[in-house]
């Protein structure tokens, strides 16, 4: 059973994504001031704040295993340093196939100093909305690895979820190691969003 403070805090995550949203539309010009309020009550009391996604490749083992995994992703209204933290394990669309999406671990935020292990290489410091993604798997080479060594920093825009849960198996699953703050903040919406029946019956494996 979800406990009550647990439902208020995911309603409070539910009403700022919604407000998130529908703002992000509005300023778009997609919808009016009036339709404003509408659209905050509709988001708020229609879907969810999550959605499963379906990623392969042993980039991100152990995180997640070689044959692949279903993973519970988090939506961003927007992604920015006081939505993702360094440590967080997101969803970023592909800078070299703008269709796909990779899933890395946010290693580095706007005004980070970035220093190669080759010495040739000329330390610089990430730019505004810019963020540094790696993949888990240590023993892959750069090129393997795919990731910001590869194709450099990627605008923190291009982030659209984080990941909360990955299923690996019908018995090997768990939450993912995210932030701190992170976990903490997508406690609630876990506790009432996670459900592994579901992702199960939605697992390629």
């Amino acid at each position: 059973m979800v406990s009550l403070s647990t439902w208020f805090r995911y309603i409070a995550h539910k009403l700022e994504y919604s407000v998130s949203l529908s703002w992000k539309s509005y300023k778009r010009g997609q919808i009016t001031d009036r339709e404003m309020g509408d659209a905050v009550w509709k988001n708020l009391f229609q879907g969810k704040l999550t959605y499963l996604h379906w990623n392969k490749g042993e980039e991100m083992a152990p995180t997640i295993g070689h044959q692949g995994g279903t993973l519970l992703v988090r939506k961003l209204p927007a992604a920015d340093p006081t939505r993702v933290f360094v440590g967080d394990v997101v969803v970023v669309k592909d800078p070299q196939k703008s269709d796909d999406y990779l899933v890395r671990r946010l290693a580095a935020i706007e005004g980070y100093e970035m220093i190669s292990k080759d010495e040739k290489e000329e330390p610089f410091i990430l730019d505004k909305d810019e963020c540094w993604v790696l993949a888990d798997n240590e023993n892959l080479k750069p090129k393997e690895a795919k990731d910001s060594r590869t194709f450099g920093p990627v605008p923190m825009t291009d982030i659209v979820g984080r990941v909360i849960y990955c299923l690996r198996t019908a018995v090997d699953h768990g939450p993912v190691q995210n932030s701190h703050f992170s976990m903490k903040k997508d406690s609630p919406v876990l506790e009432v969003e996670l459900d592994v029946d579901e992702m199960a019956k939605n697992h390629k494996a």
